[in-house]
C-alpha cells in the first residue's frame, strides 16, 4: 500500500497550562493537507483539544477509505537499552504502553511528568538519565542540571540525533528545547491513538507503514531555511513550520515517501525525511499549474451551422475546465473568493453541551407542581469548564453559553426561580434537556460545512471561524482582459471626428467583470491593424486567464479578431441562434481562451451575460451557474418568428414586466433603463398582456 490522501503535521507542546486564547508561539499547531491541496492550519490551546480534533479527523478519513500520515515533532524512542530497562522488553512500543499507564495529563494541560521522570530515573543506577525541572522538583531522583547526572548507563543521544547539529537530547525536560517532556506526554497520547484505532495504525520505523494510518516522528527545523523563506510576514514560526512540513511531504510521490518511511533505527526510532531534504524541498518551490485547455475545446460537432443557445451553453460547460491556481489564505482574507476544496469543521459547534439561558442547572426533568433543590457551591460561566460534578439532587448557578458540568442536563430560567437560604424553588413542569444545546447540534466535527466552488460570504467566514478553521484553499481570482477593436473608436473625453464613436463596450465590460467578482484587466483600444492586435493579444494572454474582445468577431475584411484566431489554428465561429447577437468567436491565443463578442453594445452585453458569465464562473473554479429566472405576467405585446431565442431589455413595474420601447441594438439607453432581460423561446411566440414570460434580473447573471 503506497500513497497518502491526507498529511497531518503537529507541533507539540509540553506546557503545563492552556496556551493563550490568541494564537501564539510555543503552543500546539496542526497543519492538514488533503489531496495535495493547500495546508489548513489550526491552533490548539491544550493537548486534549488537538487530540480530539485529530481523532475526529482520523476516524472520518478511515471511514472514507483514505490514508493518513501523521507526523509529530518529538522523539518516538530512546537510546537503545532504555525500553529494556523500563519494560523488560527491547521493543519501543512497549514503552509507549508503559508511559500511557504512568502519565496523567488533564484537559487543562496539568500533568505529572516530573513524577514520571523520577519513577523512570529510579529504575537506573546512579543519577539520571532524565534531568531538568522547576525549583522544588529537583533532588536525587531528578537533577536540575545535566551535569549532576552520573552512572545511569544511557548514551546521551540516539543515532538519529547524532546526525543533526544542535538536536536536543531526549533526557532534557525543562527550559528551551525540552523535548524530553514533549516525548513523555506525547507518547502517552499517541498510545491512546493506537488503542482506539488498533490494527489500522502503524508506527514508523518500528512497524511496516502499510496501514491506513501511519504515525511518524518529524523535526521541523530540518527544513528551517525553507521555513524562513516561506514564512508569511505576520505568520507565527510554529505555524509556518508545520505548514511547510505538511506541504513538503504532500508533494512527494508514493514511492519516495515509502522509501523514507522504511529508513531508521528499529529500536530508537528515526526522523522522517532525514537525508532526503533536497527531495522534500522540490515540492515546496514547485507551483502546480492549472490544466490548460485543449486546442479543440471550442470545436463544434460536424455539420453544425446554427447553434441553439442551449446547445452552445452545453458545449461550453462540457469543454471548459478551471484555469485558476490554488492558494492558501487565512479565513478572514477568503471573503468573495472561490473555495478550491471542501471545508470540513475542525470542531463541533457547539463543542460541548451548554446552556442557552442564565439560570440553574440540574439533572433530569421535573413534573408538575413546586420543586425545591439545594444549591451546590460555585457557578459555571462561559469560557471556563467546571471540572467538578454537580451532586445528584442539587442545582448550580449557570450562565448563558457555559458548558454543562457533569451532573447537569437541564436548566431552569433564573426568572422562574426563587433563591433563598442556599436553595432554589420553582414550579414545574420542566422537560429534561430544557434550555440547553447539545454538542454538535449545529455542526459536528469533520462534517463538510462548505463545498468546493462556493464564493465565500461573510456568513461562511463566521461558520469557518466558529468551527476552528483558520485557513482555507481558495482559487486565485480569474483575471479577464478586455480589448476593444476598431478604427472608429475613441475614448470618452477626447474629440470624436466625423465617423468616430466613443468606446462604450470596454468600460461596460470592465464594470461587468468586476460585478461578476473577477479581476478586470484593461488592455485598451486597438485599431484595425493585425500586427497591433496580435501584440495586444500577446500582452493580454500574459496578464490574464481569459480574454474578452468586442468587435472584429465576424468574417468581414476588418474582422481581425476572427482572422488572427484562425491563423493561430484555434478559432471557431459559432453562429448562435440568438437575438441580439449571432456571431461568437471562440479560440485560444497562446493557450489562453478568447471570447470574441459582437461590437454592438446591446449584443455585446447580452452575449457576455448569457455565454461569457457562466463560462467565466467555470474557468474561475466556481462551477457552471445557470441564472435564476422568474415566471411573471407580461405588460407588453410581442409577435416573434421562430428560429432564434430573443432577449428583451426589461424591468418589473407593479408586479408585471415591461420591455424597452425599441429593440434596436444600438439603443444603449435601453441597457441603463432595464433591470433585467425577458427571455423568449426559440420557437414562434405571440405574447399578449397578462401572458406568463420568463424574466431574468441582471443580478441573477452576476451571482
Amino acid at each position: 500500500m503506497t500513497g497518502f490522501d491526507t498529511i497531518v503535521m503537529v507541533d507539540w507542546s509540553a506546557s503545563k497550562a492552556p496556551s493563550p486564547k490568541r494564537p501564539s508561539a510555543d503552543a500546539i499547531w496542526m497543519a492538514v493537507v488533503k489531496d495535495g491541496g493547500a495546508a489548513i492550519c489550526t491552533y490548539h490551546r491544550t493537548r486534549t483539544d488537538v487530540m480530539m480534533h485529530l481523532e475526529t479527523l482520523l476516524a472520518a478519513e478511515l471511514a472514507a477509505g483514505r490514508r493518513v500520515l501523521a507526523g509529530f515533532d518529538f522523539p518516538f524512542g530512546y537510546p537503545d537499552g532504555f525500553a529494556q530497562t523500563v519494560t523488560g522488553r527491547a521493543g519501543p512500543l512497549a514503552l509507549w504502553a508503559d508511559f500511557a499507564q504512568r502519565v496523567t495529563d488533564s484537559d487543562d494541560n496539568a500533568n505529572n511528568r516530573w513524577d514520571v521522570a523520577k519513577q523512570l530515573n529510579r529504575l537506573f543506577p546512579g543519577v539520571g538519565p532524565f534531568w531538568g525541572c522547576p525549583v522544588g522538583q529537583d533532588g536525587p531522583d531528578l537533577p536540575a542540571k545535566g551535569t549532576l547526572r552520573h552512572g545511569h548507563g544511557m548514551t546521551e543521544r540516539r543515532a538519529v540525533e547524532q546526525q543533526i547539529k544542535g538536536a536536543q537530547p531526549c533526557w532534557k525536560l525543562f527550559t528551551t528545547g525540552s523535548v524530553g517532556s514533549q516525548a513523555i506526554l506525547g507518547l502517552a497520547r499517541l498510545q491512546g491513538l493506537r488503542d482506539r484505532f488498533g490494527a489500522a495504525v502503524s508506527v514508523s520505523p518500528f512497524q511496516p507503514a502499510t496501514t491506513p494510518i501511519v504515525l511518524a516522528e518529524i523535526y521541523p527545523s530540518m527544513l528551517g531555511v525553507d521555513v524562513a523563506k516561506l514564512q508569511g510576514p505576520d505568520e507565527i514560526k510554529d505555524r509556518a513550520q508545520v505548514r511547510v512540513m505538511a506541504q513538503a511531504f504532500a508533494a512527494l510521490d508514493g514511492t519516495a515517501l515509502e522509501t523514507m518511511l522504511g529508513e531508521g533505527h528499529p529500536l530508537e526510532g528515526w526522523i522522517l525525511g532525514l537525508g532526503f531534504e533536497d527531495t522534500l524541498r522540490k515540492g515546496l518551490y514547485t507551483v502546480p499549474e492549472p490544466p490548460k485547455l485543449t486546442n479543440d475545446c471550442f470545436a463544434l460537432p460536424a455539420g453544425i451551422q446554427w447553434t441553439p443557445v442551449d446547445d452552445a451553453l452545453a458545449l461550453l460547460e462540457t469543454r471548459l475546465t478551471p484555469v485558476t491556481a490554488v492558494e492558501d489564505v487565512v479565513v478572514t482574507s477568503a471573503m468573495g473568493r472561490v473555495l478550491a476544496q471542501d471545508v470540513a469543521a475542525l470542531r463541533s459547534n457547539p463543542p460541548l453541551p451548554n446552556t442557552a439561558v442564565d439560570g440553574y442547572g440540574f439533572a433530569g426533568g421535573r413534573g408538575e407542581g413546586p420543586h425545591v433543590m439545594p444549591l451546590a457551591e460555585g457557578r459555571v460561566a462561559a469560557g471556563v469548564r467546571h471540572m467538578g460534578a454537580v451532586p445528584e439532587g442539587h442545582a448550580m448557578r449557570i450562565l448563558t453559553g457555559a458548558a454543562l458540568p457533569d451532573g447537569v442536563d437541564t436548566v431552569v430560567l433564573q426568572e422562574d426561580v426563587t433563591v433563598a437560604a442556599g436553595q432554589i424553588a420553582f414550579n414545574g413542569p420542566i422537560k429534561r434537556g430544557a434550555n440547553t444545546r447539545k454538542a454538535g447540534e449545529d455542526i459536528e466535527a469533520a462534517q463538510v460545512i462548505l463545498s468546493a466552488g462556493r464564493h465565500v460570504t461573510a456568513a461562511d467566514v463566521a461558520l469557518m471561524a466558529a468551527t476552528g478553521v483558520d485557513r482555507v484553499a481558495v482559487r486565485q481570482p480569474l483575471r479577464v482582459a478586455v480589448v476593444s477593436t476598431g478604427d472608429e473608436l475613441v475614448e470618452a473625453g477626447s474629440t470624436a471626428q466625423p465617423g468616430q464613436i466613443y468606446d462604450a463596450n470596454r468600460p461596460m465590460l470592465l464594470g461587468l467583470i468586476a460585478q461578476m467578482g473577477h479581476v478586470p484587466v484593461d488592455m485598451g483600444r486597438v485599431a484595425d491593424n493585425r500586427d497591433a492586435l496580435a501584440a495586444c493579444l500577446d500582452r493580454a494572454a500574459a496578464q490574464a486567464d481569459v480574454v474578452l474582445t468586442s468587435g472584429g468577431a465576424s468574417a468581414g475584411d476588418e474582422d481581425h479578431v476572427s482572422a488572427l484566431l484562425t491563423d493561430a489554428g484555434a478559432m471557431q465561429m459559432w453562429r448562435i441562434a440568438i437575438k441580439p447577437g449571432r456571431p461568437l468567436a471562440l479560440g485560444l491565443w497562446e493557450g489562453t481562451p478568447v471570447f470574441g463578442l459582437p461590437g454592438n453594445p446591446v449584443a455585446a452585453l447580452v452575449c457576455a451575460l448569457v455565454f461569457a458569465g457562466p463560462a467565466f464562473g467555470l474557468l474561475a473554479g466556481a462551477g457552471w451557474r445557470i441564472p435564476q429566472g422568474f415566471e411573471v405576467p407580461a405588460a407588453f405585446s410581442k409577435s416573434k418568428k421562430p428560429g432564434r431565442r430573443e432577449y428583451l431589455r426589461a424591468r418589473m413595474v407593479q408586479g408585471r414586466v415591461e420591455i424597452f420601447k425599441s429593440e434596436g441594438s444600438g439603443r444603449i439607453s435601453g441597457l441603463s433603463w432595464a433591470e433585467g432581460l425577458v427571455e423568449l423561446p426559440d420557437g414562434a411566440a405571440t405574447i399578449t398582456p397578462g401572458d406568463t414570460v420568463r424574466y431574468i434580473p441582471f443580478s441573477s447573471f452576476l451571482s
